[in-house]
């Protein structure tokens, strides 16, 4: 069973009815005990970085979030802003982040952008692997996911970044830490790749 983290701050829906589609259980929930004790936890997220800090605070959720990772060492899969929310903080706001993932999020900065980028990035790209891990098992695999993002975390330690995308510059896609895990692109809007990482994160352990 997969625990959807409501935040108030995305359309869980989406989410929810991707799992339900491939086959996988799971519930939406904001009540803290209920993620206290998850088998294994979602937290997706849009909107700004202090709103969603705020959020998981008025909703009484840090401490809960941080029993289930920190302590009972439960799977949790960032997504969007759930991914920037792991981290230290952002240069977004003031608040603090979870602080799973040592590193912050910062604007895209593309220079003198001669390739006239937009920002935010958003639409399909490619992610590179730059080794086997656990969500992404193949370092080969030809993919494409959909992002939607104007900040983009920045990891203290390299080992953490899982993947990488390119807009302009080299940005991280995703994070793997141990049990933490976090996707910049959305899986739930990326047809069969992002089925594939939903499936794969639902069966580790």
């Amino acid at each position: 069973m997969i625990t959807i983290v409501d935040s108030g701050l995305s359309n869980l829906g989406s989410v929810s009815n991707m799992l339900r589609y491939i086959g996988i259980e799971s519930q939406v929930s904001s009540d803290p005990d209920v993620v206290a004790h998850a088998e294994r936890l979602i937290l997706p997220g849009v909107g700004a970085f202090d709103n969603g800090m705020q959020s998981l605070t008025q909703r009484g959720l840090i401490a809960p979030l941080n029993t289930a990772v920190l302590e009972r060492k439960v799977p949790v899969l960032g997504i969007c802003l759930g991914m920037q929310l792991l981290c230290d903080g952002s240069d977004e706001g003031d608040l603090p982040g979870l602080g799973w993932i040592k590193g912050r999020a910062v604007r895209f900065d593309l220079g003198n952008n001669s390739e006239r980028l937009r920002i935010p990035h958003m639409g399909w790209s490619a992610v590179s692997i730059p080794r086997a891990g656990r969500l992404f098992p193949d370092p080969d695999w030809d993919n494409r996911f959909y992002f939607v993002h104007s900040y983009h975390v920045v990891c203290d330690d390299p080992a953490d970044v899982a993947g990488t995308t390119r807009h302009g510059i080299e940005v991280t896609a995703a994070v793997e830490r141990g049990n933490i895990f976090g996707a910049q692109f959305h899986p739930e809007k990326s047809h069969r790749f992002g089925m594939s990482v939903l499936k794969t994160f639902a069966e580790i352990s």
